[in-house]
């Protein structure tokens, strides 16, 4: 039986579900394996203390960091790891944004002999910080990816997706994107079934792909100030399928076209068109994960007219087309 280790870094400050979410994964995913393999998941920290995370609640770690081998280095009796692990996770957290440079270069050391070096929300500054991005592409929270770029010009920084995988190196977008980058990893390491069976008793699906985004388009853009404008963005969600030309659109809010698509773009932030795709793309994402209807009857109910022209907005956005995404998605 292959056991995988999986260590969890611990720090003041640390945010506790950026922890417990995947701990939770591959903890679940070590029983659900069976005799294809299973995770022995420990938690490190400074000297071994307990740690407040964020929200003030206390953790008390597994092992003492500073007595966690790397690479080459004589595990000893005491740190309950048998060599470096397979997996390192670093979380994010307010103890972040001033980290202690031995916690950083602890971190350094134990990924020099990880198979796998993980990242959630803003634990890719401590990644970034111990050199460990240089040349590489990441991600991190959507509201801490500009001060990522900023600070670590050599990082290329994507603010889009839930996650990105380069090489060995993975990052999570915020919180609970760690979860799905998590259920990556077991559906990488034991297939497809086991990370479903993980996903279903998370109450969750199985996994948003990588490259979907952060968060939806309603949240993504702001909400217009005028009422009449408000009143179209409320009918572009219930109606994804109507017409949602920018003349319909603006005759609906008593404006003339060019004076509609102005204003909107001034108080949502996006053009009316690309306010429109990304509220169609989300209903068809909706309907491929919450039903059984068919490809064909989802991309005319969601404005596309065809399959073929859903599945080309699908790649173009998410890098994956719809039957994929469901499969991905879907509970059988």
């Amino acid at each position: 039986m292959t056991t995988r280790t999986v260590l969890i870094v611990l720090f003041e400050g640390v945010q506790s579900l950026d922890v417990t979410g995947p701990l939770e994964v591959f903890a679940g995913a070590g029983a659900a394996a069976g005799e294809r393999g299973s995770y022995r998941v420990r938690t490190a920290g400074p000297a071994g203390r307990p740690v407040r995370t964020s929200s003030g609640l206390r953790l008390l770690p597994d092992l003492d960091l500073d007595l966690d081998p790397g690479p080459g280095l004589d595990p000893g009796p005491d740190t309950g790891l048998d060599g470096p692990p397979h997996t390192l996770l670093v979380p994010g957290g307010d103890g972040t944004a001033d980290p202690d440079p031995a916690l950083v270069r602890r971190i350094a050391r134990l990924a020099a002999g990880a198979e796998r070096v993980v990242s959630v929300c803003t634990g890719a500054f401590l990644l970034a910080e111990a050199g460990l991005l240089a040349g590489r592409r990441a991600t991190t929270h959507w509201a801490y990816c500009d001060a990522l770029a900023r600070r670590y010009p050599d990082t290329e920084v994507d603010p889009e997706p839930i996650y990105v995988r380069d090489g060995r190196i993975a990052s999570s977008a915020g919180v609970t994107a760690g979860i799905d980058l998590a259920l990556a990893l077991v559906e990488e390491d034991h297939g497809r079934d086991v990370a479903l069976l993980v996903a279903r008793h998370l109450v969750m699906f199985l996994r948003r792909p990588g490259g979907q985004a952060q968060f939806s388009v309603q949240l993504a853009a702001q909400v217009a100030q005028r009422s009449p404008l408000r009143e179209v963005q409320r009918w572009i969600a219930e109606h994804p399928g109507g017409d949602l030309s920018v003349d319909a659109l603006a005759a609906r809010a008593a404006l003339s076209p060019r004076q509609f698509a102005r204003v909107f773009k001034a108080e949502v932030g996006v053009s009316p068109g690309q306010y429109v795709d990304g509220v169609r793309l989300e209903a068809a994402r909706r309907r491929l994960e919450d039903s059984a209807s068919g490809i064909e009857e989802i991309a005319r109910a969601c404005g596309y007219g065809t399959a073929e022209g859903m599945r080309r907005a699908f790649v173009r956005t998410l890098a994956v087309p719809p039957v994929e995404y469901r499969r991905r998605f879907r509970p059988a």
